[in-house]
């Protein structure tokens, strides 16, 4: 894992020697939780955050949540912490700062409430001064209540499932959030960047603010100074500029990152300090010229993506964030919207890093629910603090190219639709006006009139099209000349015509598959099914024991799918010969399919049973030609199509499957190569992401596989495991692909593998040491894994 710096310090060390500075403390042990309802009774146990109470129980059939929550459990739960708050706090101000806690929450110190806050992705931030008992310790009580059911249309997670921090400033300071940089212009020749940040003191006194832009390397590259008389209790804004002659631009190709670190002066001494990274790129947009990034066009190869991380639930674990975003960059992605809510700071700060595009959305509706009990229920009394708190937190990430308020909102082609797009975009604007504003519409329904969404995307600045953009963009184009459009959202079978589309037309900028990586929720809505069974949409009836999605690009553990591959070689971003085989079908017939599935077809020629009968062959090709051998005999020789694709039937034998790809002059140019599986013989752990420090929030992903005598993954292998891990650390979560099938919850030690994989996931117990993790199932020997966990 690369290694991510984290803020662990000790408060009573840090307040002897530094009075002067704000500091923060995430608090990530330390905390008890309890089930259900408080009571005298309540038993407490012992948790770490970042904490997903669902994840870790099976779901039910009747669970509340229904097929939209995956059929999770919800419910109530309470979170105890003890904090010391020494005698010199009283000086200070106290808070704690949240960056997530799904959904509902109260905060209480000392017996007194002191906050609520409902939208379950949003930050807020609480100050305990009025209950702090200084030189005591103080009890934390949060209780976060993930009721009324149903409120989501995905997975949602249960609890403080984001971080928290314990934050400590002196009444001179500057205000959370209010440091913010954007950059005016930028090329290889120079760069000029406009500075803000806010201040706010509790009396009347002068100060000196200071800015410093440093490099990549650390080096100091620019300073500027501001004076300013702060009044007293009042927010005010100080804002200058920096210049740089030769600047490190930031771009997906060569994500460099600069700290701005700004300093509050009073009397000479250095009263507050605060840091953020940030990036220098320009972004333009236009229907002439598309989407520029420094000046360049940027095609966006784009997919949708959820906030969780399948068997982890939506905890978001920085490694968990990283491990995402790096796992969609090796398939070709450049691009993601944050369906449909705000992601999380780790998962942008690991975008900033590896160099991911990002449309940060806010909302998936607004005031009309589409749930019974969803955001609407609070939207008109919540939405400004909301969006204003996503804006103010993610502005200064180079990463987000683009706010998005919205998706497929019910008020879309009326006059409150009308009226609510003016009012968020107009207030977006006033906290950012360097990135366009958009929203991700469908039509109105069949027979409905397509240009009633104009007046919305009037206001915006970017039209997203789910699922229309092929039947509308042309048409668009020349009743609407200076619109920019991207498919917000597409099928997967539309890959190879929407990206046509994006390369011929300057303002068509990209396409945004639904969806990129699977995901927990929205139970079914990709799944194919035989020919017998009943055709349901998705949110009709219950279609338990699934529990996801199914219709992602990659699997909920990070496989990619033959459609991954297909995908990246429309792109043209490294893959460029591809063979899967389709699979057969219970009774011989077409599969059924819901618009978000595809026929399921596996990189497989494992395929016992079916010995002589013909099995479709979908290959994948930016050869010309290919060439496809069974057991060293030549069966087919073909054109490929100009859509990359050629397909074949072939009769099943087991062997050795080679396709080549040939160039113009009929010479081999690649190969791929499926081999036949034999029996179960061995389990393989492989170490994906392992641990870089002791740190609790380190993770360590093993790959278990069930293979043969020659070590081939057995395709088909469903065999019950069951893990142990010895050492300083715990199993966080076990879990396969087949989101078809409910199981016990995800930290259960025991699950079966599903194609021959599943996944397991060690966090560190904040020791060093030597872990061990042993797989076992019946008939096969353990496997043993050895896992370093190295200290400072």
């Amino acid at each position: 894992m690369p290694i991510v710096i984290r803020s662990l310090f000790v408060l009573s060390v840090f307040l002897v020697t530094n009075l002067h500075a704000a500091e923060r403390e995430q608090l990530i042990e330390g905390w008890e939780f309890h089930r259900g309802p408080k009571d005298a009774a309540a038993d407490w146990q012992a948790v770490t955050l970042p904490h997903d109470w669902s994840i870790r129980e099976a779901p039910e059939p009747e669970a509340p949540s229904g097929g939209g929550g995956g059929f999770f459990p919800t419910g109530e739960g309470w979170y105890r912490h003890s904090l010391d708050a020494p005698e010199a706090w009283s000086k200070r101000q106290v808070s704690l700062h949240f960056e997530g806690a799904y959904r509902n929450a109260e905060v209480w110190c000392n017996g007194e409430s002191l906050a609520t806050h409902a939208n379950g992705y949003t930050p807020f931030r609480v100050v305990l001064d009025e209950a702090l008992r200084h030189g005591e310790t103080n009890e934390i009580l949060v209780r976060v209540h993930n009721e009324p059911q149903p409120n989501s249309r995905w997975y949602s997670g249960s609890g403080l499932y984001r971080p928290v921090w314990l934050e400590l400033r002196n009444p001179v300071h500057f205000e959370p959030g209010g440091l913010q940089v954007w950059t005016r212009s930028a090329s290889a020749d120079g760069a000029t960047l406009s500075i803000a940040a806010e201040c706010r003191a509790s009396e009347a006194q002068s100060a000196v603010i200071r800015f410093t832009l440093l490099g990549p390397d650390g080096s100091e590259l620019a300073t500027a100074e501001q004076s300013s008389e702060l009044r007293a209790d009042r927010l005010q804004r100080i804002a200058t500029e920096l210049s740089l002659p030769t600047p490190q631009l930031w771009s997906p190709e060569a994500p460099a990152l600069h700290t701005l670190r700004a300093g509050l002066w009073v009397d000479g001494t250095l009263r507050d300090q605060q840091e953020v990274r940030c990036g220098i790129r320009s972004l333009k947009w236009s229907a002439a010229d598309g989407l520029l990034l420094n000046d360049e066009p940027v095609l966006l190869r784009g997919g949708n993506v959820h906030h969780d991380h399948g068997p982890l639930g939506a905890a978001a674990w920085p490694d968990a964030e990283e491990r995402k975003v790096r796992l969609l960059l090796e398939a070709g992605y450049n691009a993601v919207r944050t369906a449909h809510n705000p992601p999380s700071t780790a998962f942008l700060e690991a975008c900033d890093r590896l160099g991911m595009l990002v449309i940060d959305e806010a909302f998936d509706g607004w005031k009309s629910k589409k749930t019974k009990h969803d955001y609407g229920e609070d939207f008109a009394a919540n939405w400004e603090a909301d969006l204003r708190a996503l804006v103010r937190r993610d502005r200064n990430h180079p990463s987000v190219i683009s706010w998005s308020l919205g998706n497929e909102v019910y008020e879309r082609g009326s006059a409150e639709g009308i009226r609510r797009a003016h009012e968020l975009a107009a207030l977006v604007r006033t906290l950012d006006r360097s990135r366009p504003v958009t929203v991700g519409l469908n039509g109105l329904g069949e027979g409905s009139d397509w240009t009633r969404l104009d007046p919305i995307f009037d206001a915006l600045d970017l039209a997203g099209y789910n699922y229309e953009l092929g039947a509308r963009h042309a048409a668009d184009h020349r009743r609407r000349p200076n619109r920019v459009t991207y498919a917000s959202e597409s099928y997967q079978r539309e890959a190879f015509d929407n990206w046509q589309l994006v390369e011929a037309h300057p303002h068509v900028i990209g396409d945004f598959v639904w969806s990129a990586i699977d995901y927990l929720g929205e139970a079914g809505i990709g799944r194919v099914f035989p020919s017998t069974e009943e055709a349901r949409p998705h949110w009709e009836g219950s279609h338990f024991p699934w529990i996801g999605a199914a219709c992602g690009d990659l699997t909920i553990s990070g496989r990619r799918k033959p459609i991954s591959f297909y995908r990246e070689l429309v792109w043209d971003q490294g893959t460029t010969l591809h063979a899967a085989v389709e699979v057969p079908s219970p009774d011989g017939e077409p599969w059924n399919l819901t618009p978000w599935s595809i026929p399921p077809a596996r990189a497989c020629w494992t395929w016992p049973g079916h010995e002589g009968e013909p099995l479709r062959l979908e290959i994948a090709s930016r050869h010309p030609r290919v060439r496809v051998s069974l057991n060293g005999e030549v069966f087919e020789e073909s054109e490929v199509g100009g859509d990359f694709r050629s397909t074949l039937t072939i009769p099943y034998a087991p062997g050795e499957l080679l396709v080549e790809g040939l160039d113009a002059a009929g010479q081999p140019a690649g190969r791929f190569v499926l081999a036949t599986a034999g029996e179960p013989a061995a389990l393989h752990l492989e170490l994906g992401e392992e641990m870089e420090s002791a740190d609790p929030l380190e993770l360590a992903y093993v790959t278990i596989r069930v293979v043969d005598a020659e070590g081939r993954t057995c395709p088909h292998a469903r065999l019950p495991l069951s893990c142990r891990v010895e050492g300083p650390a715990k199993l966080v979560a076990l879990g396969n692909d087949d989101v078809s099938q409910a199981g016990p919850g995800f930290t259960s030690p025991r699950r079966e593998t599903f194609e021959g994989h599943a996944l397991a996931v060690l966090r560190s117990s904040g020791k060093a040491g030597e872990v061990t993790l042993t797989v076992s199932s019946e008939g096969l020997p353990p496997a043993r894994r050895v896992i370093e966990v190295p200290g400072d």
